[in-house]
């Protein structure tokens, strides 16, 4: 790899630890290549991605970032894992870790702040965006759901009241 190509993976490296959510550190060693394909597959179904890269590389692109302490996270045979949502790159890590012992999450980064593997857990453990917005959608809706209810609930009254008198008046 020469100088340029090494410029240019230091430069994207740089825009995925800006424009990320989260990013997960963790060990891949002895993952086989049908493995990491599956994990490619399941981060590309949230809408993340999966980038093994040198670990000198990622430690020039972190410089100056507000997540630079991830740096030292960074030894052995480490990839990233990344999504814009907060959350879905560290709950599709966290799940994938638990059916494959050989990735280890060792660590990440959510906005600025540092996590470790108990912090990279309970992200994966929070709501995602989009459950976040049917709770909110749910939340909206109920008083105008219960709104409606009450305003039907007389007229729903007086029909069950009429219908009993006619059934009497018939029996």
């Amino acid at each position: 790899m020469d100088r340029a190509q090494k410029e240019k993976v230091v430069e994207e490296l740089g825009q995925i630890f800006d424009s990320s959510g989260v990013v997960v550190v963790a060990h891949y060693e002895g993952m086989t290549v049908a493995q990491m394909q599956d994990l490619r597959a399941k981060m590309r179904e949230v809408g993340g991605s999966v980038r093994v890269a040198k670990n000198t590389l990622t430690k020039i692109a972190l410089e100056g970032k507000p997540c630079a302490s991830m740096a030292e996270l960074l030894s052995g045979m480490t990839v990233l894992a990344y999504s814009e949502d907060p959350v879905a790159a560290a709950k599709v890590a966290d799940a994938y870790a638990k059916t494959n012992d050989k990735f280890a999450i060792l660590g990440g980064s959510m906005g600025g702040e540092a996590l470790d593997p108990a912090g990279v857990k309970a992200v994966a453990s929070m709501p995602s965006r989009e459950e976040l917005i049917a709770q909110i959608a749910s939340c909206i809706g109920a008083p105008a759901s219960n709104i409606a209810g009450a305003i039907g609930a007389p007229a729903s009254n007086i029909a069950s009241i009429l219908k009993t008198i006619e059934e009497r008046e018939a029996a």
